[in-house]
């Protein structure tokens, strides 16, 4: 379909016509939909409906305005905008409801989001970048209202920075950064901090970025008067508006059910964006929701009698075609044609899609029907099998679990049973669940062969007369190489560039690379990480730095819900291989000496989390980072910038494992495992212990996600047969994971000889000073008493008791 970007102003009307025409089509094809989605949701067939009905127009002219190479970063309205370029299907559309788990038939997640929840593909089947300035680009939805705003201020960014930087291969990613960032969202969600945050940082950075606010006057079930001061968005922005004299926002505000004046405002905001580099916010008003906001309710329980006929009056694609009429570009009974045709059309794709989606879980259904009536024949349960067997004939459309409950119920009545038909039940399960799972649990981490794990690691190397330097000599000289080896790689932050970060660690980079690769950032953690995901998932390798650990929390529901999971709901098809630097652990006072470990290891799967004890294995870390395309988000010891260290002669050629544990001391009496400062404390004690004959082997967790994937802690289990595990997070934080990774997971239970425990800071925050710190987290007594009374339980008789 062509949707190239002209407007009435510069295309013949017979050619405007047929746009019309076109979008008149596809406005129909989405409503139908809507509407027929919702009866599958209803009938059982669907388990949740979201749908952009009633704001079909705005998204037809956004549609049109849209070019090769520009992003989308939107919400789940937004069915009818991906309709119109081409990027889904009616049969695709129900296969999403549906949570087809096959990605050639649902592409947009494989079942693993709701619908209404887009992408496109940004690479290739072996995870190289497409060119993505020849196809229209999506970046992957998230459901958390707002959610997407964060990463639109970075896909924007990153035009910006290919316009300047001119040293970057652009050539997959930008074409003199003229590609536009099209952010969408519901008025109600403008109430959240996310979307004003990145509102006063677009205005700041002046990006090319167009925020359409779909604006129905509702939020859920809640009126706009309890979501918006005055119940208008576009008059509590206006402060951000530009003049003649100050850099800000161009607003324009356009009624939804106006098609030539949404197709003009949508023409002129492209324009700007595009040309000057300017943001742009179109405020949609007088839109409607005719089936209310989902399909968990109905809005006939919340609107009054006077609201529900204003927006069947004024429903976007009923005036749409009112003025079709009137304008006597199609007659009604043309227009109805194409309504009765599209709605056949549709229906078959329902229709096709239910089908195929059943396809495979029937075939399968047969298999299993004669497996179970073959054991049956051989139990002595057969009555309780055969009901099993019988409740799944009656189930005319099975799902993956129907057939999985019945078979693993089936095996509970073979207990004993070593029959042949039993084997090939419990072959038939396991291949089952072999193939099965994957599909919804594939890819969380990159499978390809440049993953970070799979890096090879290489080791400092020093000069004979290496000198010891501070900390920060060795970050710093390590990012140097970096920014110079990786002209794609910029970082940026709170105190970031004129200063060189808190502890200096850019000492001078800023001056040597300039201000578009080190960059400082205003107070906002949020959309800092933004910036890093939507530049990164534009071909650019961002390290996006927050400030001290401790705040990381203010950015957490982006690191979680957006970056975390982007490669998993992508199925593999999006990366965004943001670096996130920051600092922690032991230094003064509450909000400065964050070790929140085991908060940030739950959360934040599917991004690496290393804590190296030093700047040596920092550096590395950001070397091997670098070599590969994941996230990760490196904790740099706070206290440790001004450590003396000797400095390596292969700075930015070195590569720090990840997922390694490196064992720093050996020993045979107990095994004891740390990371970051902590482990400073433990190798001190551990050279105290040898005094009393306790002889300590001490291991550096240093990767927290993934940990230790060679195993080699259980080996130090087999040797010592006991565990303490010492970290500065709180009781059952960090060192109850690594205790579970250790046990559980590498089976470090058999080789124990004494009960493994942990030695954790106290449950509070840490307090001010050095008593504080000494009363609040393990300090080096602590840890000796703790090891001296594992060993006293041992052996009391050689290890009296110590207090």
């Amino acid at each position: 379909m062509d949707i190239s970007s002209k407007t009435s102003n510069d295309i013949s009307f017979e050619d405007f016509r047929t746009q019309i025409m076109q979008d008149y089509e596809t406005a129909v094809l989405s409503r139908t939909c809507s509407l027929l989605g919702r009866k599958e949701v209803l009938t059982g067939k669907a388990k949740f409906g979201i749908f952009g009905d009633g704001k079909e127009l705005p998204q037809l002219a956004m549609a049109r305005s849209f070019r090769d190479g520009d992003f989308r970063s939107g919400y789940y309205r937004d069915q009818t905008f991906m309709m119109a370029l081409g990027l889904l299907t009616p049969k695709q559309f129900f296969h999403g409801l549906y949570a087809t788990t096959e990605i050639e038939k649902e592409p947009m997640s494989a079942g693993r989001q709701m619908g209404g929840h887009f992408l496109t593909y940004s690479l290739n089947e072996d995870g190289s970048w497409k060119d993505l300035t020849k196809q229209k680009n999506s970046s992957a939805d998230i459901s958390c209202t707002a959610g997407q705003m964060p990463r639109l201020l970075g896909l924007a960014q990153a035009s910006k920075v290919y316009r300047n930087l001119k040293e970057v291969d652009s050539s997959k990613f930008s074409k003199n950064g003229n590609e536009v960032a099209w952010g969408t969202i519901g008025n109600a969600s403008t109430s959240e901090g996310m979307f004003l945050e990145t509102i006063n940082a677009g205005g700041v950075l002046q990006v090319p970025m167009v925020i359409s606010i779909w604006d129905d006057a509702y939020g859920i079930s809640v009126p706009a008067k309890y979501h918006t001061t005055k119940e208008d968005i576009s008059e509590i922005l206006s402060g951000f508006r530009r003049d003649d004299e100050q850099l800000g926002y161009e607003l324009l505000k356009v009624k939804g059910w106006d098609y030539t004046a949404l197709m003009h405002a949508y023409d002129n905001a492209s324009d700007i964006a595009r040309e000057e580099h300017v943001p742009v916010i179109i405020h949609v008003t007088e839109l409607t929701q005719p089936q209310g906001h989902s399909t968990s309710g109905s809005h006939e329980r919340y609107k009054s009698e006077d609201r529900l006929h204003w927006e069947k009056e004024n429903d976007c694609n009923q005036r749409f075609k009112e003025w079709i009429l009137e304008a006597g570009i199609a007659t009604e009974e043309i227009l109805n044609s194409i309504e009765k045709e599209i709605n056949k059309k549709v229906r078959s794709a329902k229709k096709e899609a239910w089908s195929e989606y059943l396809e495979p879980h029937k075939a399968k259904k047969k298999i299993l029907v004669g497996l179970l009536g073959k054991v049956s024949e051989k139990s002595s349960n057969k009555r309780f099998i055969t009901k099993i067997k019988n409740d799944l004939i009656a189930i005319d459309e099975p799902i993956k679990k129907d057939l999985l409950v019945a078979a693993r119920k089936t095996l509970r009545y073979l207990l004993g049973n070593d029959s042949p038909e039993k084997q090939e039940l419990m072959r038939w399960a396991d291949q089952f669940i072999a193939e099965t799972q994957p599909r919804y649990s594939s890819n969380l981490y990159s499978e390809e062969s440049n993953r970070a794990t799979a890096i090879i690691p290489v080791e400092p190397s020093y000069d004979p007369n290496a000198p010891n330097v501070d900390g920060r000599i060795i970050i710093r000289d390590n990012f140097d190489k970096l920014f110079a080896k990786y002209p794609e790689m910029l970082v940026f932050g709170e105190d970031t560039g004129a200063i060189g970060d808190v502890n200096q660690g850019l000492e001078g980079l800023q001056k040597k690379y300039g201000k578009h690769r080190v960059a400082d950032t205003g107070i906002r953690e949020t959309t800092i990480i933004g910036q890093g995901i939507g530049m990164a998932l534009r071909g650019l390798r961002p390290i996006a730095e927050i400030q001290y650990l401790d705040y990381i929390f203010y950015a957490m529901a982006t690191l979680t819900d957006d970056l975390a999971c982007l490669r998993y709901r992508t199925v593999g098809k999006q990366k965004a291989p943001l670096i996130i630097r920051t600092r922690g652990h032991r230094l003064e006072g509450i909000w400065h000496s964050g070790s929140p470990m085991g908060s940030l290891i739950h959360i934040l799967r599917g991004i690496y989390i290393l804590s190296p004890r030093n700047m040596t294995q920092a550096a590395g870390f950001y070397n091997t980072l670098m070599k590969s395309d994941e996230p990760a988000l490196v904790i740099e010891s706070l206290n440790g910038y001004r450590l003396k260290e000797p400095k390596p002669n292969n700075l930015g050629e070195y590569y720090t494992p990840i997922g390694v544990v490196e064992t720093l001391k050996v020993g045979s009496d107990i095994t004891l495992v740390s990371y970051g400062s902590t482990l400073r404390i433990v190798m001190q004690v551990a050279k105290e212990l040898l005094e009393v004959g306790i002889d300590a082997e001490v291991i550096d967790a240093q990767t927290l996600l993934p940990f230790d994937i060679n195993g080699d802690t259980v080996k130090s289990l087999k040797k010592t047969n006991r565990l303490l595990v010492i970290d500065e997070d709180v009781p059952g934080g960090c060192s109850a994971y690594l205790t579970n990774e250790i046990l559980e997971k590498q089976g470090g239970y058999q080789y124990l000889d004494s009960a493994p425990q942990t030695l954790t800071a106290k449950a509070h925050r840490p307090a001010y000073g050095t008593d504080g710190d000494y009363f609040s987290k393990p300090n080096a007594e602590d840890i000796f008493e703790k090891v001296y009374a594992i060993i006293h339980e041992a052996n009391p008789s050689d290890y009296p008791k110590l207090r």
